[in-house]
């Protein structure tokens, strides 16, 4: 290049699901078929009547210009009715909620927002990547926070609290967790309120996975008080089958909500108004049509179980969201080695817990977006390598 990049790209690299799909794609180029279990990306339709909006409304002359940074009234008012009916949380539909493509969006302006260099950042170990990496490109300090099983892959806030603080602006939590399943409770939340409230601490939530394979949908923000020192991302990316749409909000703190609106006005220019009148039909699903979804999720866990239980995985058969996690055997060096062994043995990819921090070094994840059919056939080709295995050392 002609010119050096910014200091802030040598703090990142590419993302590992980036690398990791040129490898695969490479494979089943060269005739080797891939079944790949490592992305969370829902492979079935949105509901039938947000289709059929989006088409009606696209096929309007009108609605092809430029639309409002904050988002369409009718659909910010559609997330407020959607947190009060599914939450019991009450927003400000017009200061308390800021529409978002997408969840991770907002992570990387929130961090614009609110970091500045040499201020420091709570980030899970493990935890979603995205959160380091946007925390770095604003320049500020990662402090990972241990994530362990033993204690319910919950924050142990009285370690946190004999270090020191003072220098730490934002904190970063998900639940339902993403890898591992884990799910919050009240009293997590509210213990996690009053750390932000104790230390001054914006805590975000960033919580997309509360309906998958979970019946009591949770939101930080009902906590007491949460609105003072939080604010919570959502998107229907996972909930409605609409990754590839991009809806999200963040919702909470109105002067937050503010203050990344200063950011996000200067970055794009509104939301396709047929996908936002589309998600306005997407928020009024009920919990029978959430209730479809989960039975054929909840199929597919049990096949990833066995998947698991074939490979020697160990499992917590009760947590939630869209992925299965678990620890490999003792006897592998790495869940890498581990991953690697699987995909060029059986062609089938799975990721290793080790991108999601130190502390997934011995984990694995399997995504649950792939149906009962793929599902069977990796565990059938997971199956021969294994038999061919044994079998060559007999010999």
């Amino acid at each position: 290049m002609i010119i050096d990049t910014a200091d802030r790209t040598k703090t990142v690299s590419e993302y590992y699901f980036s690398i990791k799909l040129q490898e695969i794609d490479r494979m089943n180029q060269s005739g080797v078929k891939v079944i790949n279990l490592g992305i969370g990306s829902p492979d079935r339709a949105p509901a039938e009547e947000v289709v059929s909006t989006l088409i009606r409304e696209a096929s309007d002359p009108g609605n092809h210009a430029y639309q409002s940074y904050k988002g369409i009234p009718e659909l910010r008012n559609a997330f407020a009715e959607w947190y009060k009916e599914f939450y019991g949380v009450q927003l400000d539909a017009a200061q308390e909620i800021q529409l978002l493509a997408g969840s991770k969006e907002g992570i990387l302006l929130l961090s614009l927002a609110f970091l500045n260099k040499g201020d420091q950042v709570l980030v899970p170990d493990p935890g979603y990547p995205t959160y380091m990496s946007a925390s770095r490109l604003a320049e500020a300090d990662v402090r990972t926070y241990d994530l362990r099983e033993e204690n319910g892959w919950i924050p142990d806030l009285e370690t946190l609290e004999q270090t020191d603080l003072t220098k730490v602006k934002l904190m970063w939590v998900n639940y339902p967790h993403m890898p591992t399943g884990a799910a919050a409770t009240p009293e997590i939340f509210r213990r996690l309120v009053a750390f932000g409230l104790k230390h001054r601490i914006l805590i975000c939530n960033d919580n997309p996975y509360s309906f998958i394979l979970n019946d009591t949908p949770l939101s930080l923000l009902s906590a007491p008080r949460a609105k003072e020192c939080c604010v919570e991302l959502n998107s229907l990316s996972k909930s409605h089958n609409m990754a590839g749409w991009r809806v999200g909000m963040i919702g909470g703190n109105s002067e937050v909500i503010a203050q990344l609106l200063k950011v996000k006005s200067n970055m794009d220019s509104g939301m396709f108004r047929p996908v936002q009148l589309a998600a306005v039909e997407a928020l009024r699903l009920q919990k029978e049509w959430h209730g479809e979804l989960n039975r054929e999720y909840a199929g597919r866990k049990r096949l990833a179980g066995e998947l698991f239980d074939l490979l020697g995985i160990r499992y917590d058969p009760g947590s939630c969201g869209m992925f299965l996690w678990g620890r490999i055997p003792e006897d592998w060096e790495s869940s890498e080695s581990f991953c690697d062994r699987i995909l060029y043995q059986a062609r089938v990819f799975i990721t290793p817990g080790s991108i999601f921090g130190a502390n997934g070094k011995r984990y694995v994840r399997i995504s649950l977006c792939a149906d009962t059919g793929v599902l069977i056939e990796a565990y059938r080709r997971i199956q021969e390598s294994l038999q061919i295995k044994q079998a060559n050392r007999n010999q």
